[in-house]
């Protein structure tokens, strides 16, 4: 894992136009270029150079792939993915012959598609007939008794079918049972009256009528629901049978995407071809002898250092270990980190579980969370087609983490399902809360909102030291010392925190006298009224706008009443703000306490129920409300301090390039 984002490096190399074919497929299976246009060079250069568009539009392979894949699907066929690609493999697409396979078989679906449909219809007509009789809603349903005058019955049951209906014979000659839905009444009434239907005014057939018709349902839904099975499996088999011809179709449209995406950003001369992208700096050597040797030598190419082109034109590679995927998931979500900056990532998953574990801390809660997470993860695994559920594929990651993080906060606090089961090993959480606690270094609610506001002042700090790097290694030192979030914006913060802490040791009388808290915050006032006019002397010296004396004292002066009012007040509310996490870690504890002594006033399997409902509620609300508010704390505490979020991400063309990252 990088601490900062990977330095990256601009490559822009001509080859024989005779050998860009070659190069192409090297650098989609290196899969580490990130194309840019060429815009670098001068005028009179790019009047030389032209396009040359797509013997295949992209537009068309795309769609021709989109076919293959909802053919797949609905063979329940999984989706080929990245690894089966081979530039090796890489040919001219047959789309003509292409879709003679895939017309063909969409031919053969059609059909087994009608018959499907048909059978999922008489299957929901059967439901819902069967559910009429269950719920004894006879008014939503049409059943006579009678005798045909003339016809075939056979006919007429078939005719019913087409409905949705069914005709049952019962004692002798040409009596018969007819149910339909009461909707259809319209179409059934002239139906039976062509074949001469009389209606029986036997009273016990009337009564035998609903047990008989029911048997009989029962046994057409089952076989409906059968053959339904059946053309789906026939559906599932044609399309296997193909699936080896369709997956080497996909591979090929695919490749041919990828490779019209890497030529989309060429420019011809009449015999040459000049192309430009970046590349991580460890992987430049490499780029390098793909292309000398997939070009046998006949080219030119050229680094640039990312120091020379301005850094929002950088893309911005962050790498992190597989493990840390959630909490990348959490800056992604954000934003792009700024290029040379600090990689956040690993930042972001120490404060989010220590937060979340401080909110919501018990050993069998999150015992549950962990198991959760992982058994939700075995689910999506097995069974790759499966939408995300209420949770999500990126949640199942992340809960197991939570779930540890709880597990271990829930031990230091002795918690176990609410209960105190075994000692803590630090303080025991609810006993405070409850006020019952007689041990250990916390022993009120007003030392837990100590503690949590001690945290929020390291995560705050943390933040922004992050940002004093980043301002170093952009050399922007003007920010770096005299603005709200460099060295006098933490100067002031210690200085309002040592004063805090002085009053409250006082028991709320007094602040601090000590004689340099005054000269260091008069210096810091001045310093930062200063920096509007340094800010507008550097910018005139770069070549910046100049303007009226007035303006210049006008804009300085506001700008260091709203520093001002950051500072004194933001900085105040950041920290205090952590004290949401000493809140719900209060209401977590308080609930759990609530349902204990709810189950208490019950007994046997009544309090058993209590206790496990409560336990499930609080998992399913606390859990859900520690999650948002540790996000929020990362979002707009600890980010606000360092993460500008100018960054423009890293996007290389290859063979495991997502289908999201396509241009």
């Amino acid at each position: 894992m990088n601490l900062f984002t990977r330095p990256m490096e601009l490559l822009t190399a001509v080859v024989l136009e005779e050998k860009s074919d070659a190069v192409v497929k090297s650098l989609l299976e290196l899969g580490v270029m990130d194309f840019v246009h060429i815009n670098k060079l001068a005028p009179e250069q790019m009047e030389k150079l032209s396009s040359r568009p797509s013997s295949i539009s992209r537009v068309v392979l795309e769609d021709t792939r989109h076919r293959v894949e909802a053919l797949l699907r609905q063979g329940q066929v999984a989706l080929p993915s990245t690894d089966i690609l081979d530039v090796k493999n890489l040919e001219k697409p047959d789309l003509d012959s292409y879709n003679v396979v895939l017309d063909t078989l969409g031919k053969k679906l059609l059909v087994l598609k009608e018959k499907q449909k048909e059978s999922n219809q008489l299957v929901l007509g059967f439901d819902e007939m069967h559910r009429y009789i269950n719920e004894d809603k006879g008014e939503y349903l049409d059943l006579r008794v009678g005798e045909i005058g003339h016809g075939n019955a056979d006919d007429l049951g078939q005719r019913l079918a087409s409905f949705g209906g069914l005709l049952e014979p019962y004692g002798e000659g040409k009596k018969y049972i007819s149910l339909t839905l009461r909707r259809d009444v319209s179409q059934v009434s002239p139906l039976l009256d062509k074949f001469d239907w009389t209606e029986s005014s036997d009273v016990e057939a009337q009564k035998m009528a609903i047990s008989l018709i029911t048997h009989r349902l029962e046994e057409e839904h089952r076989k409906a629901g059968m053959q339904r099975s059946e053309i789906e499996a026939e559906v599932n088999d044609l399309i296997k049978a193909e699936s080896a011809k369709l997956i080497s179709i996909w591979s090929n449209l695919r490749l041919n995407e990828l490779s019209d995406q890497i030529r989309s950003y060429f420019a011809y001369t009449r015999n040459t071809t000049l192309f430009s992208g970046w590349v991580p700096t460890d992987q430049a050597d490499e780029v390098t002898k793909a292309i000398f040797r997939s070009s046998e030598g006949q080219c030119v190419t050229e680094w640039t250092d990312a120091t020379q082109v301005p850094r929002g034109e950088v893309p911005v590679a962050v790498t992190s270990p597989k493990l840390l995927e959630p909490f990348q998931k959490i800056v992604n979500n954000y934003s792009t980190p700024e290029y040379g900056t600090v990689n956040p990532t690993i930042f972001v998953m120490v404060a989010y579980l220590i937060m979340f574990g401080l909110m919501f801390a018990d050993v069998g809660q999150g015992f549950v969370l962990l198991v959760v997470g992982l058994l939700t993860q075995l689910g999506y695994s097995k069974d790759p087609l499966k939408k995300d559920g209420m949770l999500s594929r990126n949640l199942s990651k992340l809960l197991p983490y939570l779930g540890a993080s709880s597990m271990l906060f829930g031990m230091l606090f002795g918690s176990y399902f609410g209960l105190s089961l075994f000692p803590a090993l630090w303080f025991n959480f609810d006993a405070v809360v409850s006020g019952h606690a007689s041990t250990g270094s916390i022993r009120d609610v007003y030392g837990i909102m100590g503690l949590t506001i001690k945290f929020g002042i390291i995560v705050i700090y943390t933040g922004l030291f992050l940002n004093w790097i980043n301002l170093f290694r952009k050399k922007d030192w003007l920010k770096l010392t005299l603005d709200k979030n460099g060295i006098v914006g933490g100067v002031l913060f210690g200085t309002g925190l040592y004063m805090g802490f002085g009053f409250v040791k006082t028991g709320y009388r007094e602040f601090p006298s000590a004689p340099w808290v005054s000269i260091v915050i008069t210096v810091s006032l001045v310093l930062l009224f200063l920096r509007g006019f340094l800010a507008y002397y550097l910018s005139v010296k770069k070549g910046g706008p100049k303007h009226g004396m007035g303006t210049v004292v006008m804009d300085s002066v506001m700008e260091w009443l709203v520093d001002l009012l950051e500072i004194f007040g933001g900085y105040l509310s950041n920290t205090l703000s952590f004290m949401r996490v000493a809140g719900l870690g209060i209401a977590h504890a308080t609930l759990m306490e609530s349902f204990k002594e709810l189950s208490s006033l019950s007994s046997g399997v009544g309090a058993i129920a209590i206790f496990v409902l409560g336990n499930v509620l609080v998992i399913v609300l606390e859990g859900l409300s520690s999650g948002i508010q540790s996000l929020r704390l990362n979002y707009y505490e600890f980010f606000s301090r360092y993460f500008t979020g100018k960054g423009v991400a890293y996007e290389p063309v290859g063979l495991k390039t997502s289908f999201s990252a396509q241009k």
